[in-house]
């Protein structure tokens, strides 16, 4: 059946002609221009058709446009994508000299992308990257779900690039820096991947972990390089593992009051710059055949009041003893509490252990200065809370890729993205921003924070490049200088100058 006569009859250009697609869209009725003739040997002359220029659309003939594609955006997302390339500038370049030029911008925009967006996946990847500076500043990622699966399992099976990687940041640990030795569990209910296994935790817990060995540098409170392990995996053969594939001659191990000292005796032997710090139980013996309780001063650079005993016992190893008196205080509250709701108070039980509220006892084969041991305690539980931000704010509670090869490069990716969120954490602290907010709010006024894609590299609070936004969205950029503020012109007195 043709074409009916009232679709025929709307105007349109001339030498065009109306073919019916039949297809039920508005779309149906396509105008083609006459392209020019097509001659047949033996026969007349037939009419070639060209390219659709409109369609006959409610009666009336609508043209193409010209240009009917959209444009890129002329907006971003700023604040959030520019703070985490700040602090990771010297990672790409990193990047850059060992794995190739796509993979390397692949791989550090998934960071920062996890960085910026807790609960990203691998299917919003390219939603997320597409609507942030990400994309300006390391155009070309290969972001798509399946790039992205594909890139997890390449990484984790050429183990070689990302261990190069970390010797790269060994290497440039300070000689005057202490290094410690630490690990971690992370929940993996994976049932086809060999690294998911039961940790000696399952019983409490319910649930299957990879383990993560790490190091980090106290002075400048960051990780140095990680590696993953089966959740079943002795924490000895572990961090011997570590330690000889990333080539760590100095440190010190933070073990737990489960695992002795003793247990990594063979890698102290053979390193004989690896030290071990361990803490003691609160009932430990060596209190009061040391004297631990009677300190010997007051730690001095640090907000809480903490009081200090370090001694030199008979085996040649070092007792360091510290009481933290906000910590007493709030255990003695506390233990009020809890003595009061049971109606079971006892004077003698109550001298017995008040005098240990607050109280921690490590033992360690390193002569160290009180002030610095305690941070080896202290930044160890700061590490830990990073940890767990990491794995609230980048969503890496629970993996979500099955293969051991998978898991080690997704790990790897991940590592990135916490090495990214420390420095940021840092640099946050250092600019008193979470003296007005809190990390998540600072995440979200950073991420509200739009800006013109072709606004200059210098951004400046009243240049007119931003998209709508709260004081407190600009307060936030000045703080972490990613805006210059706007000179506020004093009034002149008056008189003569």
């Amino acid at each position: 059946m043709g074409v009916s006569p009232e679709i025929l009859a709307v105007p349109r250009p001339v030498n065009t002609i109306v073919e019916d697609r039949h297809i039920n869209t508005v779309k149906r009725y396509a105008v083609r221009e006459r392209a020019g003739i097509k001659y047949i040997a033996g026969g007349n002359p037939q009419p070639r058709n060209g390219k659709v220029i409109g369609h006959i659309i409610n009666f009336q003939y609508v043209p193409i446009p010209e240009n009917c594609h959209y444009s890129e955006p002329s907006i971003l997302s700023y604040g959030a994508a520019t703070l985490a390339r700040n602090f990771s500038k010297d990672i790409y370049s990193d990047l850059l000299s060992i794995f190739s030029a796509n993979d390397a911008t692949t791989i550090i925009s998934i960071a920062i992308l996890q960085f910026i967006y807790p609960n990203i996946t691998s299917t919003t990847m390219s939603k997320f990257y597409n609507k942030t500076f990400v994309k300006k500043y390391f155009p070309g990622a290969s972001i798509s779900k399946n790039s992205i699966s594909k890139l997890y399992k390449n990484l984790g099976s050429d183990d070689d690039k990302i261990k190069t990687f970390y010797k790269t940041r060994v290497e440039k640990i300070e000689n005057d820096h202490h290094v410690v030795i630490d690990g971690t569990l992370k929940q993996d209910n994976s049932t086809v991947n060999d690294l998911s296994n039961f940790s000696r935790k399952y019983k409490v817990k319910g649930v299957k972990d990879i383990s993560i060995i790490y190091a980090y540098d106290i002075e400048i409170m960051e990780p140095i390089c990680a590696q993953v392990f089966p959740g079943n995996y002795v924490d000895s053969r572990a961090y011997k593992s570590f330690v000889e594939k990333n080539n760590i001659e100095n440190g010190i191990f933070v073990t737990d009051k489960g695992m002795p000292p003793s247990q990594i005796e063979d890698i102290l032997k053979n390193h004989p710059d690896i030290f071990y710090f361990t803490p003691l139980k609160r009932n430990t013996k060596f209190i009061d055949d040391y004297n631990l309780l009677e300190f010997d001063g007051k730690l001095s650079g640090i907000h809480d009041v903490v009081y200090y005993k370090k001694v030199k016992i008979l085996d040649g190893s070092f007792l360091y003893c510290y009481k933290n008196q906000i910590k007493a205080n709030k255990e003695a509250m506390s233990y009020g509490y809890k003595i009061t709701e049971k109606d079971s108070f006892n004077i003698e039980k109550y001298k017995e252990r008040s005098t240990v509220f607050g109280v921690i006892v490590f033992k360690s084969n390193m002569d160290l200065d009180p002030n610095i041991a305690y941070r080896i305690y202290d930044d160890r539980w700061i590490i830990e809370l990073v940890f767990k931000r990491y794995k609230l704010y980048l969503d890496n509670d629970r993996t979500n890729v099955h293969s051991d090869f998978s898991v080690r490069g997704a790990e790897f990716i991940n590592f990135l993205s916490t090495l990214i969120t420390c420095r940021v954490i840092h640099f946050a602290e250092s600019k008193a921003v979470f003296e007005h907010m809190t990390y998540g709010q600072m995440l979200e006024d950073l991420k509200s924070a739009w800006r013109k894609v072709d606004a200059p590299e210098e951004p400046e609070s009243n240049d007119g490049y931003w998209g709508e936004m709260t004081l407190s969205d600009m307060k936030t950029l000045e703080l972490l200088e990613l805006s210059k503020p706007v000179e506020v012109q004093k009034p002149r007195k008056r008189g003569r100058p």
